[in-house]
């Protein structure tokens, strides 16, 4: 157990690989109740939200989900996001979790002038995220009825208790993502265990989401970099009108500097988050894959040298390792 944005987080249960083969193989179990949540509510949420985010929330039917950013003016990310229709005039964005705050204040300052609100659901929501293959088989056996696609949510009861029920996840598996009653958690997640699903903690969440190329907020997205540069300018709409906007149309037109880009090891070792990159760039998210059975990571190049098959040296702990640029995700699933 770790400190983490004032939890006590579960790094592992009994092992990092045996958890990550786990997901991969039949299905695992992460509590992630440390994520925040936010509800926009009100005739004004739509226009809110567009202001505030960078993808299409007007696209989100009834029941749907998006991927999304928050943005400075400067176009520097202050969050990655999920968002969630649940009514027409009812959304629930969730957050990471030593953000929450911050976007929680960022929403409700900007909500002046709109017809909206933006409450704290923090605290009324645990999180279990049940993802891998065997996810929908475990989860469906205790639901009250079918489990919402990929990219939906809904209203389920699951081993008795009611929640929403979101097709996403984190690791590049299918599965679904709970938001429940934070007392009715516990026993929820023994049915889950009990049916098969093994507990996986946060370090086997980070090898599994770096195999995936899913993006960390505080690795990979940060202030100091935008949406272009970290290869998400596919959620950033190009009509406009989001807090940022203008920012990341000038990189888009000019072209980023730099590039984030998903890298293989060539020989033994793996890097970590900061190593530097012989002659420019930095890692950012760097570890052993244990499927792949090699170090992977994501890296800030040069624009020029961000090709795939691109070789580039980076110095772990004094030595230089030999990497080669991939397409994503680094494995598919």
């Amino acid at each position: 157990m770790v400190p983490y944005a004032g939890w006590e987080m579960p790094v592992r249960y009994d092992g990092v690989i045996a958890e990550h083969l786990a997901v991969r193989g039949t299905a695992g179990a992460f509590d992630v109740s440390h994520m925040g949540q936010i509800e926009t509510v009100g005739p004004g949420a739509l226009d809110l939200l567009s202001r505030l985010c960078t993808n299409d929330i007007g696209a989100i039917p009834i029941g749907g989900a998006q991927y999304t950013l928050l943005l400075r003016d400067d176009g520097g990310v202050l969050d990655d996001l999920f968002s969630y229709r649940l009514e027409a005039e009812r959304y629930l964005t969730v957050t990471n979790a030593a953000n929450h705050e911050s976007d929680l204040a960022w929403f409700r300052r900007h909500a002046s002038g709109f017809d909206a609100e933006a409450i704290d659901r923090a605290a009324d929501y645990a999180m279990i995220a049940v993802q891998g293959p065997l996810a929908r088989e475990i989860v469906q056996a205790i639901a009250s009825a079918p489990l919402p696609e990929r990219m939906t949510i809904a209203v389920r009861t699951i081993d008795g208790a009611e929640m929403l029920v979101a097709g996403t996840g984190y690791t590049g598996e299918d599965g679904v993502e709970l938001l429940l009653a934070p007392a009715d958690a516990p026993a929820v997640w023994d049915a889950l265990i009990r049916r098969g699903a093994k507990p996986a903690g946060l370090a086997a969440r980070d090898t599994l989401r770096t195999e995936a190329c899913y993006h960390l907020y505080g690795n990979d997205l940060e202030t100091g970099r935008g949406p272009i540069e970290a290869g998400l300018g596919w959620c950033c709409r190009a009509a406009g009108g989001y807090i940022g906007a203008e920012s990341v149309a000038a990189v888009r037109a000019a072209g980023p500097s730099e590039l984030l880009v998903p890298f293989v090891i060539q020989g033994r070792g793996a890097a970590r988050p900061g190593d530097q990159v012989i002659g420019g760039g930095v890692v950012t998210s760097g570890t052993f894959s244990p499927t792949l059975d090699v170090g992977i990571g994501m890296a800030y190049l040069p624009a020029a040298a961000a090709v795939v098959g691109n070789e580039f040296e980076i110095d772990v702990r004094g030595k230089h390792r030999r990497a080669r640029v991939q397409k994503r995700p680094l494995l598919k699933v």
